[in-house]
């Protein structure tokens, strides 16, 4: 333990390089125009709420490309919509308003990190048209910018995220009602997939 009472560096942590200069700097405080652009294209994003004690949880969100919109450089418009009605996401950021954003574009190795607070609003309280696939949301997001950066490319390249060829046949797993009857230790057969997922088309 240090002599002013700081906690010693962690070991492992000690053992990577300081990030450069330019990795540091490529933070911002608002959505300038390449962000602008970025989520105007990104159809998908993860999303990083966690409660009062800090139990974090992650969702997925998607919609056409630029369904989230920006109001400015400082205001994001997540619209929610149709899912299973647990709102894991939204009961955090009830009582814990920081939130990530995680923008993915497909075909781009580039993804965009959001940063900021989360205010929970009735779907028709901001003066944007937020319809989509016929529907109103249930709610809107508002997320208060306070941070933002491009992440590179390496993880996306590593992963082969976007090569066609690196594509996995959804036969290489079980069908999704067999995995969710096994999870809830259901005795009867749940509808096959391709029925599960027309109902789930139908609340899209």
């Amino acid at each position: 333990m240090p002599d002013d009472g700081a906690p010693a560096p962690d070991p492992v942590l000690a053992g990577y390089r300081p990030p450069s200069q330019l990795v540091l700097d490529k933070e911002i405080d608002h959505l300038d125009v390449h962000c602008r652009s970025l989520i105007g294209l990104s159809p998908f994003l993860t999303m990083a709420t966690a409660d009062a004690d800090g139990w974090p949880e992650v969702s997925p969100r998607g919609g056409d490309p630029g369904f989230v919109k920006v109001l400015d450089e400082h205001r994001l418009a997540l619209p929610d919509r149709q899912g299973n009605n647990r709102l894991d996401s939204l009961r955090k950021v009830a009582v814990n308003p920081r939130v990530a954003l995680l923008f993915f574009v497909p075909g781009v190795e580039e993804t965009l990190k959001v940063y900021g607070t989360g205010e929970l609003l009735p779907a028709d309280t901001l003066d944007v048209d937020l319809t989509e696939f016929g529907r109103a949301p249930r709610s809107v997001l508002l997320v208060t910018v306070q941070r933002a950066y491009l992440q590179c490319a390496k993880a996306v390249m590593r992963s082969g995220l976007w090569d066609p060829a690196a594509r996995v046949d959804r036969s290489a797993l079980p069908p999704f009602g067999t995995m969710i009857r096994d999870h809830c230790r259901l005795e009867t057969p749940l509808p096959d997939d391709a029925t599960i997922r027309a109902e789930l088309a139908l609340e899209l």
